[in-house]
């Protein structure tokens, strides 16, 4: 089968696995909700643009009104099916924007590992091998224990995501020496400065007062609690990042055969490492801002998924993003289905290891 024809058919199996899982997760909770029924809420969401202008609007910009122009759509809903006022607020307002922000979330985190472990050419890599995790997690308990104030309302998840971004670019600059970046010691520099960080937000545990259980909470990973500004924002984001990874998935599978034979082959082997572990990190450091610290969605989907459909990486990132998306949706569903709430970190870890652990002994490492 041609890799196109492969890629096209695994993708959408997978898109089609991931709106069964997001109708039934919509279903489940203290309410149910028949999948009919969902499905039906979600049409009558559909709008249509119709028209197009823009007004001049006002919007507070660190305590200062600033005026930006504000597109104005209109809109019509083609679909109009019967449901009940209340089943359609459960579903479009308290749901729905969970499920989407932990689709969108379990995608990013998938694609990053897929990234990672094709740029490391390790198995055991996942998304924060460079400390992007840590970074968000120290930036998050910060913001958390001693507020400050930053645009759009974003103080938590702008502090996660800054902590998380100057994290993975110091440890680049840390590990980069006469032009040149060698992946043991990017690893290795990575290892330090999760391990530095990892003792800051410890000695910001201890310090945070009534503040420790918001903390811990946000350091296990939830979805609770979502908005559809948040989903707004991770969506705007993770599409471009993940398109740039697409377009270099060759470049991936080339790294594959060594830094010496991708040059030989043409590749620009410098700046692809750069621009991969660039976008990597800012696609996980963007899922972990709004979710908190979910850990094996990035590591064990990419796995399961090579083993189904191969190494490369044409075929193997697109369905990885969009197994993790369904993945995330689904342990989700199961933290939030029980008598008292869990952080799905708590359970994507009670899954993942020992899953992880059954691999490795099914499959050699290196076959993984």
């Amino acid at each position: 089968m041609q890799t196109t024809t492969k890629t096209a058919v695994w993708s959408a199996a997978l898109c089609g696995l991931l709106l069964v899982v997001v109708l039934v997760s919509a279903g489940i909770g203290p309410v149910s909700i028949p999948a009919t029924t969902v499905a039906k809420t979600m049409l009558n969401a559909i709008a249509v643009p119709t028209s197009f202008s823009v007004s001049l609007g006002h919007f507070s910009l660190v305590g200062i009104t600033v005026p930006l122009p504000a597109p104005e759509i209109g809109t019509v809903h083609p679909f109009a099916f019967d449901v009940r006022d209340s089943h359609a607020t459960i579903v479009t307002n308290i749901r729905l924007p969970r499920i989407v922000l932990g689709a969108v979330v379990g995608f990013s985190l998938a694609a990053a590992g897929v990234v990672m472990q094709g740029f490391f050419r390790n198995p055991m890599a996942d998304p924060s091998i460079i400390g992007v995790s840590s970074g968000a997690a120290a930036g998050a308990v910060l913001a958390i224990i001693a507020p400050f104030a930053l645009p759009f309302g974003l103080q938590l998840q702008g502090a996660a995501f800054l902590g998380a971004i100057l994290t993975a670019f110091g440890v680049y600059l840390i590990a980069t020496e006469g032009g040149k970046t060698p992946v043991a010691t990017l690893l290795l520099a990575g290892v330090a400065v999760q391990t530095l960080l990892g003792a800051l937000t410890s000695f910001m545990l201890l310090h945070s007062g009534e503040s420790l259980r918001q903390v811990v909470y946000w350091l296990m990973g939830h979805l609770d609690n979502t908005s559809w500004n948040e989903v707004l924002v991770a969506a705007a984001i993770v599409p471009p990042l993940f398109a740039i990874l697409a377009l270099h998935t060759r470049d991936l599978n080339v790294l594959l055969l060594g830094e010496e034979d991708a040059h030989s082959l043409g590749i620009e082997v410098a700046r692809t490492k750069k621009l991969l572990l660039a976008v990597a990190s800012v696609l996980t450091a963007a899922a972990v801002s709004v979710s908190g610290v979910i850990g094996f969605v990035g590591l064990i989907v990419p796995h399961i998924l090579r083993l189904l459909v191969g190494p490369d990486h044409r075929i193997l990132l697109p369905t990885s993003a969009l197994a993790g998306a369904s993945f995330l949706v689904a342990t989700d569903t199961i933290a939030r289905s029980g008598t008292a709430e869990l952080p799905v970190g708590i359970v994507t870890a009670a899954l993942g290891a020992p899953f992880f652990l059954y691999l490795l002994r099914r499959q050699e490492v290196h076959k993984l």
